[in-house]
């Protein structure tokens, strides 16, 4: 009976989870008018959004004078992955500067790529922790070694494990276990958001010129 409750409701968590997709809008730190054209990229990928049943969130942006230059967007639906495919890649406008009269340049660049975004470490919960007593070792004579003070402890949810015979005491032992659990969750979680930014910058800055996976073409912003 419980097998019965609990299958239909896990596969429907993992339907959701695999519906949830994000991209990244990038103009890679090219001028005004490559800001311009993710802005346009924006505004047609929310007209198709809702053609395709998706809702469509702006996660994360970045502006400069008024124009996003990057921007991370969440999309749920169930095509979700058809519609991002139609988009990830290089996008190009044709269009003259509306910025600059008489300037040469008239392709104007932004790229679409996936987002993964990091995942936040598990907060510690001492339900998640699994104590295991062990024999201390090392100094304190025969008593140390003959009680099973020392501790071993294991973060379930990372597998992260310490091992602490501090003390003579058990209790204070588990203590000290968990103290250090936590204090390599947080540096965990510090490493993970830093490697997020360097990530997050290398995106913003790489885009592909040529070999366009969309290519619009005027101040309409009408697709070739």
């Amino acid at each position: 009976m419980y097998l019965e409750h609990f299958v239909p409701r896990l596969f429907a968590w993992i339907n959701r989870r695999n519906m949830e997709k994000y991209i990244l809008l990038t103009s890679g730190r090219g001028p005004r008018e490559c800001n311009l054209a993710v802005k346009l990229v924006l505004e047609r990928m929310r007209s198709e959004a809702k053609q395709y049943g998706l809702k469509m969130e702006t996660v994360e942006v970045e502006e400069i004078d008024g124009l996003p230059c990057s921007l991370v967007l969440k999309l749920r639906g169930e095509a979700s992955a058809v519609f991002i495919d139609r988009w990830i890649g290089t996008i190009c406008w044709i269009c003259p500067s509306p910025f600059r009269l008489n300037h040469k340049r008239k392709n104007w660049f932004l790229e679409v790529k996936n987002w993964y975004p990091v995942q936040p470490v598990a907060k510690m919960n001492l339900k998640d922790v699994q104590f295991q007593a062990m024999r201390s070792s090392g100094a304190g004579g025969q008593h140390v070694n003959k009680v099973s003070s020392a501790v071993r402890a294991t973060h379930l949810p990372t597998g992260m494990m310490v091992q602490v015979m501090d003390t003579r005491s058990q209790l204070q032992n588990k203590e000290i276990a968990v103290l250090r659990l936590e204090e390599r969750l947080l540096e965990l979680e510090r490493l993970q958001k830093n490697a997020g930014k360097n990530q997050s910058w290398k995106n913003q800055i790489d885009v592909r010129r040529g070999d366009s996976k969309r290519i619009f073409s005027g101040p309409k912003f009408k697709e070739l």
